[in-house]
């Protein structure tokens, strides 16, 4: 560790954040915080208990009221102060992203960016929420249907995006008028309490965020969605742990938002444009070291240029440089842990047991952290466990296809319906493509998808719900239709 990642670190807050002050767990409990390139612990943090869930939840309630009446245009400036913060703070927020969490320090920089859009197009939507005014049909009376803040939000967030999946759910909650409670993943709480910090100074009032640290995610969250008083439940993780919670949910009828898993094909057509076609490869298979929901998982190329596209990319990402994320030039840091290398080793090793071809990587590397080998396999089989499973990792995986007809059906064999990816230059088939591929997100010609200003979701098994763009507001509030009789 470097003297300013200490004393980054060290200037960090440990606690709890619950109405407005960093408090310790009952008990003064903690866990420690690792960074996965070193597997050293880096700091210790507040574990907190039911108990401390419930008294965040206790703040949240007590704030709604005076939040939801605080003017759009309050509210709007406090998130633009804190966009300015996190400009101010980039330096310190990539870092500390990259230490816990392992990310190479310019994506890291570009996380900060991304993330920070949403405090922006989110403070600019708080002054535009609207309603609708009207004669009803049989000109009997006015109708008037307004928006109203739902209230108070639970979230839980995950390790791999620390600070834009925080913002993307807790910037339009604020500027709807709700009230949260954020429950960051274990393994990467520093850089959530780091953006409490940055509200705070923003002039966010007591208890409108705060902010829970866990080793114990379902003790926490279990008492909290049964609480009625709980209005919203917003989560981004797996499928299989999202469908728990929907069931959870269910008891109180509780509003939710769910951005699930993903198993996002690739397909590039023989009249693809092959040099953009490699770039997008790589922006979509090796951003954040694989480990994204939006990370292609099947790439799927047409028979004719398979080879030659296999032949680029595994060039390509044979030459990827492997170390620490802070390290200069460095592409592909380590994974989150050492489960995650154990899977993608799983996977890779199946689908070699399958006839797969393992152009280049496919083990894990012998130094310190948890780092695997970005690799591509070639002729992966029908039935491989990698075109079925998140692979959450640096490992690209091609298989082929004859027709159109043959692309889509391949690319929809899958309960998950979060994005696609296509390469080709016909318009007309790419609009086809829009039409025919089951996914939530496409991008057509392009690698990565995400903006502030879009809808982030998917369809079938990969969620219900869309952060970002004009809709995700909309997760945040309640319409409500008031009718006033002529007489």
């Amino acid at each position: 560790m470097t003297d300013r990642e200490n004393a980054l670190l060290a200037a960090v807050p440990n606690q709890l954040f619950i109405g407005g002050a960093w408090v310790d767990a009952t008990g003064g409990t903690t866990f420690a915080v690792h960074d996965p390139a070193t597997g050293q612990v880096v700091r210790e943090v507040a574990d907190a208990t039911p108990d401390d869930g419930i008294r965040a939840l206790d703040s949240a309630v007590a704030a709604q009221e005076s939040w939801a009446a605080t003017a759009p245009r309050a509210r709007s400036e406090i998130l633009r102060r804190a966009w300015e913060l996190v400009q101010e703070r980039a330096e310190d927020l990539a870092l500390l992203m990259t230490v816990e969490m392992g990310k190479p320090l310019v994506e890291a920089r570009g996380e900060v960016a991304y993330g920070g859009e949403f405090l922006r197009w989110f403070s600019e939507e708080a002054v535009r929420v609207h309603g609708r005014y009207g004669s009803n049909p049989e000109g009997t009376g006015q109708m008037i249907v307004s928006q109203h803040p739902v209230g108070p939000s639970y979230f839980i967030t995950p390790w791999n995006f620390p600070f834009a999946m925080a913002t993307r759910k807790i910037a339009p909650a604020l500027a709807a008028g709700c009230t949260t409670v954020l429950k960051p993943a274990e393994a990467t709480p520093l850089t959530s309490l780091f953006f409490a910090q940055l509200l705070a100074e923003a002039g966010l009032p007591a208890g409108v965020v705060n902010v829970v640290t866990t080793t114990s995610a379902s003790r926490i969250s279990a008492p909290l969605i049964a609480d009625p008083r709980l209005r919203k439940l917003s989560f981004t993780g797996s499928t299989g742990v999202g469908r728990k919670l929907i069931a959870q949910a269910a008891d109180t009828v509780l509003r939710v938002s769910m951005e699930l898993g993903g198993n996002a094909p690739f397909v590039i057509f023989d009249d693809a444009d092959l040099d953009k076609a490699v770039e997008g490869a790589l922006a979509a298979k090796f951003r954040n070291i694989g480990q994204a929901c939006t990370a292609a998982n099947r790439f799927i190329v047409h028979e004719r240029i398979a080879e030659e596209f296999a032949e680029r990319i595994t060039a390509r990402v044979a030459a990827m440089r492997i170390g620490r994320g802070t390290e200069e030039g460095v592409t592909i840091g380590p994974l989150i842990d050492d489960d995650a290398v154990a899977k993608a080793a799983e996977l890779v090793a199946d689908a070699a047991a399958r006839g797969a071809v393992v152009r280049t990587g496919g083990t894990r590397i012998d130094r310190p952290g948890s780092f695997y080998e970005p690799t591509v396999l070639t002729g992966v089989a029908t039935g491989s466990a990698i075109l079925r499973e998140e692979i959450f990792g640096p490992v690209l995986a091609i298989t082929t296809f004859t027709t159109e007809d043959e692309a889509v059906r391949l690319a929809n064999d899958t309960e998950y319906g979060l994005v696609s990816y296509v390469y080709t230059r016909d318009l007309a088939r790419g609009h086809r493509m829009i039409d025919r591929l089951e996914t939530g997100m496409m991008g057509l010609n392009v690698g990565v998808v995400s903006n502030a200003a879009a809808p982030f979701g998917g369809v079938k098994q990969s969620g219900v719900g869309r952060e970002g763009g004009f809709e995700g507001i909309h997760e945040y509030l309640a319409t409500k239709y008031t009718l006033i009789p002529n007489d």
